[in-house]
């Protein structure tokens, strides 16, 4: 079988570097990547992208090895139909080792049509080094890279009001943008880089907050020979990735100017304020996923898709996100109900197999970001306990005894939350169970107790749980509470 590289394909053409992206793993190369080249091929875009390896090891000599091509595999359910559908990925030009190659690195910045920077470094690489100097070749982290970068481009262009770039970082991390753009400017005042120089920053470089969603379970090892069926030429970079994609940036007119994704059929929604898309996403998407997990497990459900795909889990989640979740967010109706479906939809994809058990590390912490909101919010609005979320609260609970049926529960939590519980539940009144849980701001930074009937409706669930199974116990549960 040939080698996929441009020669043995036909691809002779080569596209200008209009975009510098700073990681090149699975996710960027399933989710960047193919934004940028349905933009090539939908809207004349024309645009290539030189990859930077953000750390000192990585994958730049694979890429270049096959010239910058790889195929990409997505598979999931849209309405009920599974969807399976590869495409060629060729829009990336070059990928540098800064830390092998400084100098190639510092050329970018003289590119002539280089206009974005894009960037997921992971969440932990949005970070501030104070040891991080210009001198370095390169600098540890990302953002001072950037900072050189950035520099290099106002100096080489005389500070040229046009050469300034339109920064995106992807990074999971909320207002990801503002808190790079901080960083960098921290970095201009302790290298005392020339004021100008922050001024065009400021004034002629922009950064755009973003939303990512995408699940992309990367290089798929253990199905390789299906996936190379499917092939002409030899891949080492195949990578997988669901059906379903969202980009929110945030950003004005001039934005979706420059980024005219309106000419394709992707999801990508410029939006002025990203918030309300980020709630939606936590409080839906990974609102529900940490809602079913204890829930599911104590049922019996192995993965998410069994979750859902179960005629009493599955009406427990798809009533837990249309009758309370959404009941709680101040957005267009039917476009939650859209996005909701869109939810479940990715639940039920047969092509990745989400084990509950690896969603539940954290579990106490997640409830509190992602699902307490709602339930308090719900409260707050109709003056009543939201049934499911409650009763989803009590499996979590219930969840950190430890056992459930003579069997090890996957608990996956830091020590003194485990040891918390390993306490608690020495205990079989149901009732101080509730309460010791509800009012430990530790973990809820508030007092729950404080919210009218929570203790003893979770004291109720608990018993019900232990007395009945899930199934059985919710069932008592819900005729207890309406």
């Amino acid at each position: 079988m040939k080698k996929l590289n441009r020669e043995n394909i036909g691809l002779s053409d080569k596209l200008p570097i209009k975009i510098v992206q700073f990681g090149e793993g699975n996710f960027l190369r399933a989710f960047v990547e193919f934004a940028f080249q349905k933009l090539n091929q939908d809207a004349n875009f024309n645009a290539g992208i030189a990859v930077v390896q953000p750390i000192d090891k990585g994958l730049v000599n694979m890429i270049n090895d096959q010239d910058g091509l790889y195929t990409l595999f997505m598979k999931g359910i849209k309405k009920g139909e599974e969807i399976q559908e590869k495409e060629l990925i060729t829009n990336i030009v070059k990928a540098i080792d800064p830390y092998a190659s400084f100098n190639e690195f510092l050329a970018l910045a003289k590119e002539e049509e280089l206009a974005f920077i894009i960037s997921n470094t992971t969440e932990a690489g949005i970070e501030y080094i104070a040891g991080d100097k210009p001198t370095m070749q390169p600098p540890v982290s990302f953002p001072a890279k950037l900072t050189v970068l950035l520099h290099e481009r106002f100096k080489h262009f005389n500070g040229d009001k046009s050469k300034g770039l339109t920064i995106i970082p992807c990074e999971l991390i909320n207002y990801n943008s503002d808190t790079l753009k901080e960083i960098i400017l921290k970095y201009c005042t302790d290298w005392s880089l020339e004021v100008d120089f922050t001024l065009w920053l400021l004034n002629h470089c922009t950064f755009h907050n973003t939303l990512v969603d995408r699940i992309v379970p990367g290089y798929p090892k253990d199905e390789i020979e299906e996936y190379n069926k499917q092939l002409d030429y030899s891949d080492n970079l195949i990578v997988s990735a669901e059906t379903f994609f969202l980009w929110v940036i945030e950003g004005d007119d001039k934005l979706k100017a420059k980024l005219p994704f309106e000419k394709t059929n992707l999801d990508v929604k410029i939006v002025a304020d990203m918030q309300p898309y980020r709630t939606r996403k936590v409080r839906i998407l990974n609102g529900a996923h940490t809602a079913m997990v204890p829930f599911s497990i104590l049922y019996g459900n192995e993965t998410v898709k069994e979750t859902v795909d179960n005629p009493f889990t599955g009406s427990f989640v798809n009533k837990a996100v249309f009758d309370e979740i959404n009941e709680t967010l101040n957005m267009d109706k039917d476009e939650l109900i859209s996005f909701s479906d869109e939810v479940l939809d990715r639940f039920r994809n047969p092509f990745i197999k989400h084990l509950l058990s690896s969603i539940a590390l954290n579990s106490i912490s997640k409830f509190k970001v992602r699902v307490l909101p709602s339930l308090v919010e719900y409260v707050a609005i109709h003056n009543k306990l939201p049934i499911h979320l409650t009763f989803a609260f009590a499996c979590l609970i219930r969840f950190y005894k430890g056992t459930w049926q003579n069997q090890t529960l996957p608990i996956n939590d830091s020590e003194d939350i485990v040891t918390f519980f390993n306490g608690l539940w020495k205990s079989d009144d149901y009732t101080k169970i509730a309460r010791l849980t509800l009012q430990n701001k530790s973990f809820w930074d508030e007092d729950l107790t404080l919210i009218s009937g929570l203790t003893e409706v979770i004291a109720i669930a608990l018993e019900e749980i232990d007395v009945n199974g899930i199934e059985q116990g919710f069932i008592n549960y819900e005729k207890k509470l309406k």
